[in-house]
């Protein structure tokens, strides 16, 4: 992988872990540096599953790899933050 790569998943991992946030009803207590971390792990994993459906590789946006992506980081900041809850 080459820098311009791991530059372009940490870009969209932010991304990735901020819209999961925002999907998720309430407040939640989760600092954003965590956010940003589960989001590029929701990444990471949303493109391996894409890949395995094989639906990583259509015309134009991948809507079905985001919804995934975006759908890991909402149950990872969720997990986390019931986690932090108790």
């Amino acid at each position: 992988m080459e820098v311009s790569g791991i530059i372009s998943a940490l870009v969209i991992g932010t991304i990735i872990g901020v819209l999961g946030r925002l999907v998720l009803p309430g407040r939640q207590h989760v600092p954003i540096w965590l956010t940003i971390l589960i989001g590029i792990a929701a990444a990471l994993a949303g493109s391996a599953i894409a890949h395995a459906a094989g639906v990583d590789d259509t015309e134009g946006v991948d809507w079905i790899e985001w919804l995934i992506q975006i759908g890991l980081a909402a149950i990872g900041v969720a997990a986390v933050d019931r986690a932090r809850a108790r």
